[in-house]
């Protein structure tokens, strides 16, 4: 049964959709199959890796809303392993929708649950926000990403955050967990940088990801040709980095056999 993952912040710029796209794209690279779930209404990981929002004929909204059966509306990609969840614009409005639905909570859990079987992670990009339909994909997911900007304000909102976790484990998903803390644009050059990365580690520890990911230019860029960091250039830093966390992860949920000595990749110099 495959493993739901939700990437969570509300703060915007972040990295969640970066992190979402990649590192699903990095999990089907490594052999497992992976579907990426668009939850967010500016649908950047679905232009990410390759789609037009405008031009998908149906999305999770209709799956939500509708009852659409989502293996109807999955599109497979160009990348190994991996398959799209689509998101839409349309998703706006789904917040109000769902408002007199019952179990308004759940619809994405029974919208992804009969796709479990299918995949061995589902990964969630949720938007910067912390509505109903970012609710529901903590409701539907196993566990939570956090992906923590290494600069100033990176602490800012992340009681919230962590509040609405514990209220949803508390009221709708028990068995919800936190998989880890990523920090994410990093720069080594940065003595900010450096001090966000200790004080986060002081203040979550274990929580902490091994994997951080640095500021790089291909990470960047490769959006813009609607591809993931993999299929763009995967030896650059971006990549290395998310295949790293790729593997951290797999390692931790004890599904791989990869040896502790070959988790990591070592990072390439900056060109």
């Amino acid at each position: 049964m495959g493993k739901i993952i939700a990437i969570v912040n509300q703060k915007g710029g972040v990295g969640k959709t970066t992190t979402a796209i990649n590192l699903a794209a990095c999990f089907g690279v490594l052999e497992r199959r992976t579907l990426l779930v668009d939850a967010d209404p500016q649908a950047n990981a679905t232009s990410g890796v390759g789609f037009d929002p405008r031009q998908v004929k149906a999305s999770i909204y209709e799956c939500i809303i509708n009852g659409t059966p989502a293996s109807d509306v999955v599109l497979t990609t160009s990348n190994p392993n991996l398959d799209l969840l689509p998101g839409h614009i349309d998703l706006v409005g789904a917040e109000i929708e769902m408002i007199d639905m019952a179990e308004r909570e759940r619809q994405m859990k029974k919208v992804l649950d009969p796709l479990r079987d299918q995949y061995d992670l589902i990964i969630i990009d949720c938007s910067p926000s912390l509505g109903l339909v970012t609710v529901n994909a903590l409701t539907a997911a196993d566990s939570v990403i956090v992906p923590v900007q290494c600069e100033y304000f990176a602490l800012e909102g992340l009681g919230k955050l962590l509040n609405t976790i514990k209220i949803v484990q508390q009221r709708l998903n028990p068995e919800l967990v936190i998989e880890g803390m990523l920090l994410t644009m990093y720069d080594s050059r940065l003595r900010l940088a450096n001090q966000v990365v200790e004080e986060v580690k002081t203040h979550f520890q274990q929580l902490v990801f091994d994997t951080v990911v640095h500021r790089n230019v291909a990470l960047g860029e490769a959006p813009s040709h609607g591809q993931t960091i993999i299929m763009h250039d995967a030896s650059s830093k971006g990549a290395v980095n998310y295949l790293n966390l790729a593997r951290e992860i797999l390692q931790k949920n004890d599904m791989t056999r990869i040896p502790g000595s070959e988790r990591v990749i070592a990072i390439p110099e900056e060109q």
